[in-house]
């Protein structure tokens, strides 16, 4: 279990769902960039979505577009990563345009389950708990991966007494890192001092200016913060505790089968992969669209 994850409670909590700007991608008949070939309906897919979306032609989707290389934005503002090509071509295949909503990560999941959007895209990890309020189709296998500074060591499961880097709100941040400074502390040892960012770009900054020792993130994450690095960060160990991250559906919605069968589908005809391939991020690649797979 990795990165955008909250606890129930903290969901329940977030009174206001405030959601900023609205963003209209090309949907419907998407190119995907690696063939230059459309993506063509799969009308069996389609045929599943609820009437409600597919009278509207529009995909409508949150986004925290704060996490390269899986979602970010551009220098117009607008959001961009393979997790956003991937989910133009799933609403490709249902026949849809897709309109995003660049949010704060901590209100997608309320408004997709509240109605005000209908699906979520954030690199959200499927979860037992989150599956108490919402729906996940699961889309890839991402681990945890820890960096730090070419010239210095650092061990993840011994990183009691020293600082590291999460982006704020993130598994990292609330559990991960936590039950690691937790067992320091049970063990007699200095316990590791979180710093947490509000954006991943903020935490990776911080380690190649060696104001932390090392960051943690998700691993397509840390892997290309270090490739971008041009030789000044390094993993520091190897990803631990994979888990799918899975697309956010309102609980019981027929969207979601719609969702399932359109990534098979683009699975089955290579277009999955090609765009995890051009982004670097095929290793965390399924060959089976799933519902509900995370614990």
């Amino acid at each position: 279990m990795k990165k955008r994850i909250l606890s129930a409670v903290a969901i329940a909590g977030i009174a206001a769902l405030a959601l900023t700007g609205c963003v209209d991608n090309s949907g419907g008949s998407a190119t995907d960039d690696t063939s230059g070939a459309a993506v063509s309906v799969d009308q069996a897919a389609a045929d599943l979505v609820p009437a409600d979306i597919a009278d509207t032609g529009v995909l409508t989707i949150g986004v925290d577009a704060t996490y390269p290389p899986n979602e970010f934005k551009d220098d117009a503002g607008n959001p961009i990563g393979w997790d956003i090509e991937l989910a133009d071509a799933v609403a490709a295949k249902l026949g849809l345009k897709t309109e995003y909503t660049v949010s704060s990560f901590a209100n997608i999941i309320p408004s997709v389950d509240g109605g005000k959007l209908n699906m979520g895209v954030s690199s959200f990890t499927d979860n037992a708990e989150r599956q108490q309020t919402v729906d996940f189709v699961d889309y890839y296998q991402a681990g945890i991966l820890w960096a730090s500074a070419a010239d210095k060591k650092v061990d993840p499961e011994d990183a009691c007494g020293l600082k590291v880097a999460v982006q704020a709100t993130t598994y990292q941040d609330t559990d991960e890192v936590p039950a690691k400074s937790a067992a320091c502390v049970e063990a007699g040892k200095p316990a590791i001092t979180i710093v947490p960012f509000d954006t991943q770009d903020a935490a990776t900054a911080a380690v190649t200016l060696g104001q932390v020792d090392a960051m943690s993130a998700d691993s397509p994450v840390t892997a290309a913060a270090i490739a971008a690095s041009k030789g000044k960060l390094q993993a520091a160990g190897s990803s631990f505790e994979v888990a799918p991250y899975g697309y956010v559906i309102a609980k019981g919605s027929k969207l979601v089968e719609a969702v399932q069968a359109a990534l098979q589908s683009l699975i089955d005809d290579g277009t999955y992969l090609k765009i995890l391939n051009k982004a670097g991020v095929a290793d965390g690649a399924i060959t089976k669209a799933t519902i509900n797979a995370g614990s």
